[in-house]
């Protein structure tokens, strides 16, 4: 499955989050990959940040990462440098964009 995602960066931290995710964990980008995902890109628009996320369930993954210890410490040093941040851990599917079209 495909899931969309948008968050927004604080306008004064964006070298900040572009640094984090140059050094993204190994621990974390594995457990991501075991959880089912097998691709995430972010792309950034000024602030706001696209994230396109292919998984086997969305749902699954979040369940998964929730309590991991790399992944507790990943998103409370991203909580510190978003703007817009969705609580993904229990109604993660929510938070996702809606389709509106698709190439046929």
């Amino acid at each position: 499955m495909r899931v969309a995602l948008h968050t927004k960066v604080r306008a004064d931290r964006v070298d900040e989050y572009e640094a984090a995710h140059r050094e993204v964990p190994k621990e974390l980008t594995a457990a991501i990959r075991d959880a089912g995902a097998t691709s995430w890109t972010i792309w950034r628009s000024g602030t706001h940040l696209f994230h396109l996320l292919e998984c086997e369930d969305y749902a699954r993954l979040l369940a998964a990462l929730k309590e991991l210890p790399v992944n507790v410490a990943w998103q409370a040093r991203m909580v510190q440098l978003l703007e817009v941040v969705h609580d993904y851990s229990d109604e993660g599917t929510d938070a996702s964009l809606p389709v509106v079209w698709e190439l046929p």
